[in-house]
Order: structure tokens, then C-alpha cells, then sequence
């Protein structure tokens, strides 16, 4: 039985899985690595920590499930999104740290473009907005920034790439410099309508187009590995950001489908099929995948902080010493407070997107405790991803049941707290599935169908399996009590921003 491995490169980790050919997993392996902040706002990855733990996962997982490179059918890569590194061509020795998604140092950058009036023709052809969340400003940096880059840059001595493409490099040895389209979607380099490097877009952010990589299917030959890593070559077949990758591990291929991914942040994609819908209420136009040529687009709703919400109330307050304790100590808590935590460490993301203000604790009593602020923490996940469902239910007018159910995943979903509170304020099931792995299992998918080993996308849903529902279970009055002071909450942190 042949394996497909399915690298999945995050954030905070590296992780490698294996699958079989029938969707199950044989083995897997995870590996921190450091996170380095040298300014407020600002969010680095060492590119040999990064490249390091991906090849010690892999060889982990491989050797646990005692596989051969002769008996791994393909490699699929997904991949933290937007986080940028650029390398020189020959050595493919990384000019600088890459910048990950979170930082936002080209905050002020991003201002100047949109008072000259940019943004209209930036999100006509991206999809996206002028926000320091995306690749293109954070590669203006580094030219800007890196001693002697910019020269080198336009000599053609630089390559750029997000971590999936950096990585594929490596791989390859050098031979491939290549993207696939959902994270090329998220550079705002990228015209989605056209499916190609927008050479408009280029001149205004300042990147030669010698640094850009070739953009290819999601699911596709993308090269080689060279047979010294892992005992032997393995073809490597599928590439997908981290959220699109959940949305196909999902199964999410019917046009009003929506899922939602609780990993340091949070991530909601509807997929709009053939269309990409423009959205009325800030939300992204993103391509979900490209199969044989042809995009399938989505809208998009990111939160910055999900999971580091918790991981700040471990290592931040020390209120818990594991994850796993915060649903036990929020059910402590006293219902007579209504504590709100509006955790906008980072800015916030969709539907406000304001990369100024800072979080915030609103209705703190001399009662309030470690119990209540587990409560606000794991709560402002669930009233954020309620902003995100709000936007793409008036977005996308229900020409059938399909957005009546939210599919989640991640580590957070393990939290039956969370999942149950999120059914109550969202008033809709929330359906995790047996298979928590989606974003492994979509990157797997995607290498596995390009070499045979799964089924067509149809087929691959049929296999999708239901692990929970979460039914709804919180009154009308209470539900429409605590959405409005969740409103109230982020009114007035929005309030302290002196452009507001």
C-alpha cells in the first residue's frame, strides 16, 4: 500500500504525515521551533529552522511507519501563508529572517498606499486589501531594508518565495522555483482573474519579476526531491496554503460550503465555485484551488488571534499551565459577569482590519478572575468567528442549506467548550470530523490525486466522516445579550484609534 506524505509547515511547528491510500493515518511527527520578536509588531522564522524541522519530521514520520522513499507515492506541501523569504539564486542562502504573516511593520506603508488611493485597484485584481498581513509590502522591506538587496534583486540574483516555495526549493536541490495558486493569492502581487503576476502591481510595490516563482494547479509535478534527503527521490505533487489546504481536506467542493480552521489564528473560507465573489463587508476574494487549470475562488475571513488567545493566558498570566485546562476553568467562572476580551494583540483582522489598535479587557469587576478570563479568552474565538459568519451569510444570500453548517478544525476544536459555545452565538450546527488532520489530509490529497493514489474530488467527499455536532443550545435573549456586548466591546476599542 502506497503512502502519501503530506508535509504541513506552520507557524509554531513543523509537522510531517504519513496517509495510506485509504485516507487513514500510518505515522506522524512534530517539531517546534523558535519564534523571534526584535521589535512591537514585529514577527521573524530563522529559514534554516524553518527547512530543519520540515526535514527531521519527515525522516521521523518515515521511520516511524517504517517507510522507504520507495514507498511514498508523492509529497504534498502546505504552509503558513503570506510569511515571505527571499534567497539568493545560486547559494539559496536566505538574505534575512523571514517575515511571518503576523508582522506588521510595514503598518505605516500600507497607510501611505491607501491615502494616495490604491486600495481600489489593489483589491480589483488581488482580492485582497493594502494590509501588512500580505506578502507584497513585506518583500518591499527586505529591497528597502537588506543592505544591497535591491541591486541584487534587479540583477536577478534574488529569488522570493512564501514557505511553500522556499521549501520546495530546498527540495529540489534548486531546480524549482514554484507556487502554487492559492498561495501566489495571497502576495498581493497576484491578479486572480487572470491567474498571473500583475505587472501593475509589481512596479507599484517595487519587485522585479526575475524574483517570482512559476505559479502551478494546487495539484501538479512540481519536481523532485534530491534522493540524499530521504533515501531516495520522491515526486512532489501538491502545494496549497494552510487554509485552503483545510478547506479541500474538509471536503468542502460545493459552492456555499464553509469551514472554519482554530490554529494560532482563525480562518473561515466559503467556497463561490467558479465565481469570485466580491464582498461587501470586508472580507477577501481568495482562490481556494486551481485543478486542471480552472479556479475555484472563496471568500475569506481571518482572525489574528484564536489559539494565542489561550497560549497568552498560559505563558502571558499564567492563569493555566496546559491548553487543555482552559474549558474546565471557564465553566468556574461567574455568570453574573460579562467579561469581554477583545485579544487584537496583532491589529485586528476581518471584517475591521485595523493594524493599530491593541487588545483589550472590557466589564472587569474586583470578582474577576483566572476564571473569567479563560471565559473572555476562549469567547472572543467564538464572537469573532460569529463577525466572520455574519459577513459571508450577507455576502453570499443562501440559495440553499449549504452555510447552515460550520465544518471546524484545528487544535482548538478539541475544546467540546468552545465548539458548543460557538454553535450557541453562531445559532447553526458546528460539525467536526473524525480526521483532525485536514490540512495534512488536503496537502496529502492533492499530491495523492495528481499521482493516482485518491479518487476525484466527489469521490474524496463521499469519504468525508462526521466525528460531532454541535447542536445549538443557548436562548435567543441570552444570544442576542452577549453578541451586543461583544459589539459594544469592539466599538470602543475601535474607538481608541485616532483614525476612527
Amino acid at each position: 500500500m502506497p503512502f502519501v506524505m503530506a508535509i504541513d509547515q506552520g507557524t509554531t511547528s513543523s509537522r510531517a504525515i504519513l496517509f495510506r491510500s485509504d485516507i487513514s493515518i500510518a505515522a506522524s511527527a512534530q517539531q517546534e521551533f523558535p519564534q523571534h520578536f526584535p521589535a512591537s509588531g514585529w514577527v521573524e522564522h530563522e529559514p534554516e529552522d524553518i527547512w530543519a524541522t520540515t526535514i527531521a519530521t519527515c525522516r521521523a514520520a518515515m521511520h516511524k511507519a517504517g517507510a522507504s522513499a520507495a514507498d511514498i507515492a508523492a509529497i504534498g506541501i502546505t504552509n503558513q501563508r503570506e510569511t515571505v523569504v527571499v534567497w539568493d539564486a545560486v547559494s539559496g542562502q536566505a538574505i534575512h529572517r523571514a517575515i511571518v504573516w503576523q508582522d506588521r511593520r510595514t503598518a505605516e506603508f500600507c497607510t501611505r498606499l491607501k491615502a494616495e488611493g490604491l486600495e481600489p485597484m489593489v483589491t480589483a485584481k488581488t482580492g485582497l486589501i493594502i494590509d501588512p498581513y500580505f506578502s507584497g509590502t513585506k518583500v518591499a522591506w527586505l529591497l528597502d531594508n537588506v543592505p544591497g538587496a535591491r541591486a541584487r534583486a534587479e540583477r536577478g540574483e534574488l529569488k522570493f518565495g512564501t514557505v511553500d516555495c522556499y521549501l520546495l526549493w530546498r527540495l529540489t536541490g534548486g531546480k524549482v522555483h514554484a507556487t502554487d495558486a492559492t498561495n501566489a493569492s495571497r502576495t498581493l502581487l497576484f491578479n486572480i482573474h487572470d491567474g498571473a503576476w500583475d505587472d501593475e502591481l509589481l512596479k507599484l510595490l517595487g519587485v522585479p519579476r526575475s524574483m517570482l516563482p512559476e505559479v502551478k494547479d494546487s495539484s501538479a509535478h512540481f519536481g523532485d526531491s534530491v534522493p540524499e534527503l530521504f533515501g531516495g527521490s520522491i515526486t512532489i505533487r501538491g502545494i496549497a496554503g494552510d487554509q485552503q489546504a483545510a478547506t479541500i481536506g474538509q471536503a468542502c467542493f460545493t459552492p456555499g460550503m464553509i469551514k472554519s480552521t482554530y490554529g494560532t489564528g482563525c480562518f473561515a473560507l466559503l467556497n463561490t465555485g467558479a465565481t469570485p465573489v466580491k464582498s461587501n463587508n470586508k472580507l477577501l476574494t481568495t482562490v481556494a484551488y486551481q485543478l486542471d487549470g480552472k479556479r475555484t475562488y472563496a471568500l475569506e475571513g481571518s482572525i489574528f488571534v484564536a489559539g494565542s488567545a489561550v497560549q497568552w493566558l498560559r505563558d502571558g498570566l499564567g492563569v493555566i499551565k496546559h491548553a487543555s485546562e482552559t474549558g474546565p476553568l471557564a465553566d468556574k467562572s461567574d455568570s453574573a459577569q460579562s467579561v469581554y476580551l477583545v485579544p487584537a494583540f496583532v491589529g485586528m483582522g476581518a471584517p475591521y482590519w485595523n493594524p493599530r489598535v491593541r487588545g483589550a479587557l472590557f466589564g472587569l469587576t474586583r470578582n474577576t478572575g483566572p476564571a473569567e478570563l479563560a471565559h473572555a479568552a476562549l469567547e472572543s474565538v467564538c464572537y469573532q468567528t460569529f463577525d466572520l459568519w455574519a459577513a459571508m451569510r450577507a455576502d453570499w444570500p443562501d440559495a440553499d442549506a449549504a452555510t447552515t453548517v460550520l465544518r471546524v478544525d484545528g487544535g482548538m476544536t478539541a475544546s467540546d467548550w468552545t465548539m458548543q459555545r460557538l454553535a450557541d452565538l453562531l445559532d447553526a450546527p458546528v460539525d467536526r470530523p473524525v480526521i483532525q488532520e485536514t490540512t495534512a489530509l488536503g496537502a496529502a490529497y492533492l499530491a495523492g490525486l495528481s499521482a493516482g493514489v485518491f479518487p476525484e474530488p466527489q469521490k474524496f467527499a463521499d469519504n468525508w466522516r462526521l466525528d460531532h455536532r454541535f447542536r445549538p443550545a443557548m436562548s435567543a435573549a441570552t444570544r442576542e445579550r452577549k453578541l451586543a456586548g461583544w459589539a459594544r466591546a469592539v466599538k470602543g476599542l475601535l474607538a481608541t484609534d485616532e483614525g476612527e
